[in-house]
């Protein structure tokens, strides 16, 4: 083992050892490199197009809240509609039945002279 010539040759082939590792090295960190963009961008599209998705059903269910308000509002007006009638019709009924009393007392003023 005092040979320079295998000393030579133990220095070469671990110069070429250490270099195949590097070299090896370099390579994996550029293929994990670029799997991770690939799925980096795949997620950031997942993604968007998830978001555009949730855009799209928030904005209908803004619409079906919009046409759920609208109608919820007719039919109120509608129910105003019919109390404001009822309303009136038992005003008239509370007219007729304030002048049946104020015959009603006169008719018995009449017959049981006044008191």
């Amino acid at each position: 083992m005092t040979e320079p010539q295998v000393w030579t040759l133990i220095g070469v082939f671990a110069a070429a050892i250490l270099g195949g590792m590097t070299l090896m090295t370099a390579q994996f960190r550029r293929v994990i490199r670029a799997e991770v963009g690939g799925l980096r961008s795949e997620f950031l599209g997942e993604l968007g197009a998830l978001r555009g998705e949730m855009r799209g059903e928030m904005n209908g269910f803004r619409s079906e809240l919009g046409s759920l308000r609208n109608e919820m509002t007719a039919r109120f007006d509608a129910v105003n509609t019919r109390l404001d009638s009822m309303d009136a019709r038992l005003t008239r009924v509370e007219t007729k039945v304030d002048d049946l009393d104020a015959e009603l007392t006169t008719l018995a003023t009449r017959f049981w002279g006044s008191r």
